[in-house]
């Protein structure tokens, strides 16, 4: 199928008599009949559902469809985007090891890589800006077990240079997980460019109506973790899991089955399923939504070019946009809705600005269907130091907007009689 119907059938096909509607399955547990059916889900988990905490009904076929969309082979829906970075990290990695991730990206995932992960022992070695290939592969040891960006960074709108990192994290054998959340699988397929694993926070465009909290881990199943000495935990034996070996139980799968294996049996990341449906329910327009909020962006970004009150613009879809050239590559039907930009005057006329806005609010969210800003700097940026601001492309009079699915012209209407003001 194509994307479009991707989002409305994949993951669910009623049988005769079903709901025509995935239902939701609000329950913790599954019986069985026999004592060997049971044991046998215990050894082959992938089989059947023992517990919601692992897996249910509702929420398996959320995560088909997402896999489905980005091209993956698995896909394990968490309880939030942070979970499913977690999730991510800790698959792979454990104390003593290192990830190589890149200053960009959105701001508690930058806490969560520099700081949280340093208490458990795993070293976040940052990308600095304008670093050669050379300097970067310096930061890569036999301890380094994977590199992780975003498609598009939240906020600083940097575009990721797939054929450039990947080619890199081949070179080296080293696992590449992608941040697809603001450009989706409707705009890009991070697998088609080497990438090996891509997490969502789905709280955003997946559910579009900002109504359900939630994140995903999709497994590409194109990285080979045999004879690779950094993924040894891929190919012995799982004495916590009756010695299961994932990459021969799961096959292609093997880093999705060991991620629900180990880290969502452990540290209790699962979803509601209530949230999966909701969310679902929010992907079924998804190609729709996208291709507007696209169309909207580009306008609202046009016109702020044009106000004599904005000092810059940062929308890759622009032409003249330094990231413009990389996301017309990647990039498929749109560039997203998020545009960011400087108003002239600093902070303090930055604030004036959206103070003076009238139906757009200001909300710790981007994303969703309707039109929200933000102050990155004073709000999911201010634990950062000055130098930590600049690494991450913020400054004082950065405004992050989503662009919603009003009409254009009331968007910009709105933010110029606040500018005016």
């Amino acid at each position: 199928m194509n994307k479009e119907s991707i989002c409305l059938h994949g993951g669910y096909t009623p049988k005769t008599g079903d709901a025509n509607v995935i239902p939701i399955y609000q329950s913790t547990t599954y019986a069985y009949d026999t004592p060997e059916e049971l044991a046998h889900l215990f050894d082959v988990p992938k089989d059947g559902h023992i517990y919601t905490r692992i897996s249910n009904p509702t929420v398996a076929a959320f995560e088909e469809k997402i896999s489905l969309l980005e091209g993956g082979v698995a896909a394990m829906m968490t309880s939030s985007g942070q979970a499913a970075t977690l999730a991510t990290v800790l698959t792979v990695a454990q104390a003593g090891d290192n990830i190589v991730a890149f200053p960009t990206v959105y701001g508690g995932t930058f806490n969560l890589l520099k700081v949280t992960l340093a208490k458990l022992g795993i070293e976040c070695r940052f990308v600095k800006p304008g670093m050669t290939d050379k300097e970067i592969e310096g930061l890569i040891d036999d301890k380094t077990k994977l590199m992780f960006g975003e498609t598009i960074a939240n906020p600083a709108m940097v575009i990721f240079d797939f054929d450039r990192y990947a080619s890199l994290c081949k070179k080296h054998g080293l696992l590449l997980a992608i941040d697809n959340t603001l450009a989706t699988p409707v705009l890009v397929n991070p697998f088609k460019h080497g990438a090996n694993v891509v997490v969502h926070s789905t709280t955003k465009y997946l559910d579009g109506h900002a109504v359900a909290v939630g994140g995903v881990v999709v497994d590409g199943g194109n990285f080979d973790f045999r004879n690779n000495p950094r993924y040894t935990d891929f190919v012995t034996p799982d004495e916590s899991y009756h010695g299961t070996v994932y990459v021969e139980e799961g096959g292609r799968a093997a880093f999705a089955l060991k991620a629900r294996m180990q880290l969502m049996r452990d540290m209790g990341l699962s979803p509601s399923p209530f949230n999966a449906f909701l969310t679902n329910l929010g992907t079924e327009t998804l190609h729709l939504r996208m291709k507007k909020h696209s169309e909207n962006a580009m306008e609202v970004a046009k016109a702020l070019k044009a106000n004599p009150h904005i000092s810059w613009v940062k929308y890759c879809g622009l032409e003249d946009d330094p990231n413009h050239e990389l996301a017309a590559k990647y990039f498929e039907g749109g560039f997203g809705g998020m545009v960011c930009f400087g108003v002239k005057g600093g902070r303090a006329k930055a604030a004036d600005c959206i103070r003076n806005l009238s139906f757009i609010r200001q909300l710790t969210h981007i994303a969703d269907s309707r039109t929200c800003v933000l102050h990155p700097a004073s709000t999911t940026h201010r634990q950062l130091s000055d130098k930590e601001l600049v690494d991450c492309g913020i400054s004082e009079e950065f405004i992050r907007l989503s662009v919603g699915l009003e009409a254009a012209e009331d968007i910009i209407k709105d933010i110029e009689q606040a500018l005016e003001k």
